[in-house]
């Protein structure tokens, strides 16, 4: 399902991994839904999102959080 809904293009929003092509970069969606806003209000507020748009955001992040060891950056 990622590969059909998530796409990175360097042209599209600075190459952020965004909803099948469109401007809407898989953070937005993220940050919308850890506010409070449900699904249902997303898709009403963003017409040309769908259901499966949302969840392929949250399985985005799931496989992103799946990392084995994080290493504290040093400055």
């Amino acid at each position: 399902m990622l590969d059909k809904r998530i796409t990175i293009d360097p042209s599209i929003c600075h190459g952020k991994p965004c909803i099948r092509g469109l401007r809407y970069p898989i953070e937005d969606i993220l940050e919308w839904l850890a506010s409070g806003m449900s699904i249902e209000e997303i898709l009403a507020d963003y017409e040309d999102l769908e259901r499966a748009d949302i969840l392929a955001s949250l399985d985005y992040a799931a496989r992103l959080a799946q990392i084995k060891r994080v290493d504290r950056l040093v400055s």
